[in-house]
């Protein structure tokens, strides 16, 4: 009997060093496939840009640039409401054919801003997100608050740009880009804490575990991507 509070404590440790390892092990498993999806949209940018007949034609053509953004607006509204109805491959699928239409919307950026500004402003977003990201994930703090203010302020952000559409306002494009950039700065982090926390309820090699991995991979690409597109206004070099 002397030893059960010896063998409560040591259960404990083995099941806080559990919990541990398959937090590390699922969050692994979203930034691999976040990176894939980076890897997937910087290759297709690539590529068009290597084409300059299928760059120009995609920036001449308004249908095909618009529909280009209609297809991955739809994507992500599948992927993020349906994914439960999804297998985990076509999840997956979904998830690879959103980045390859995003690489052939970002690759119009070399239109407008030098090679090395795009290369320099990437660079410092992979910096700010690696930064973000570990606080995210280490901190004891609940990001819950914070979180649920940013996602407020994003739904303004995406009205301040609609409307700024047909003003046009200089003032507002510059307000709009500078909070921007902090409000995905901020959900990098929260977006973080929340996908270490996804794991609990699944298990390693079933398809919910895959989904989720897939569905957190989604919520940081978008914060990568946006983010590095809001510094690139202010960064980035404009071609002359």
């Amino acid at each position: 009997m002397e030893n059960n509070p010896l063998s409560v404590v040591d259960g404990k440790i083995i099941r806080q060093h559990s919990r541990a390892a398959a937090e590390t092990q699922f969050i692994a498993r979203v930034f691999g496939w976040m990176s894939i999806a980076l890897l997937v949209t910087g290759l297709t940018a690539a590529y068009v840009i290597s084409s300059e007949a299928l760059l120009y034609f995609i920036a001449s053509n308004p249908y095909i640039f618009y529909g280009l953004i209609i297809g991955e607006l739809a994507l992500v509204f599948a992927l993020s409401g349906w994914i439960n109805r999804m297998s985990a491959t076509t999840a997956t699928a979904v998830f690879l054919f959103y980045a390859c239409f995003n690489g052939l919307t970002l690759s119009l950026l070399m239109l407008i801003y030098t090679g090395e500004s795009i290369f320099g402003t990437f660079a410092i977003t992979a910096g700010t997100f690696a930064i973000m990201a570990f606080y995210g994930y280490t901190t004891k703090s609940d990001l819950t608050k914070l979180g649920n203010l940013l996602l407020m302020a994003l739904v303004g952000l995406i009205l301040a740009s609609i409307v700024n559409i047909f003003l046009a306002s200089s003032m507002m494009y510059w307000i709009i880009t500078y909070v921007g950039v902090l409000i995905f700065t901020g959900l990098i982090a929260y977006d973080t804490q929340q996908i270490k926390n996804m794991n609990m309820v699944a298990a390693e090699g079933t398809e919910t575990y895959t989904k989720m991995a897939i569905l957190g991979a989604l919520r940081l690409y978008l914060d990568f991507i946006n983010l590095f597109i809001y510094l690139l206004r202010i960064l980035g070099s404009r071609r002359n």
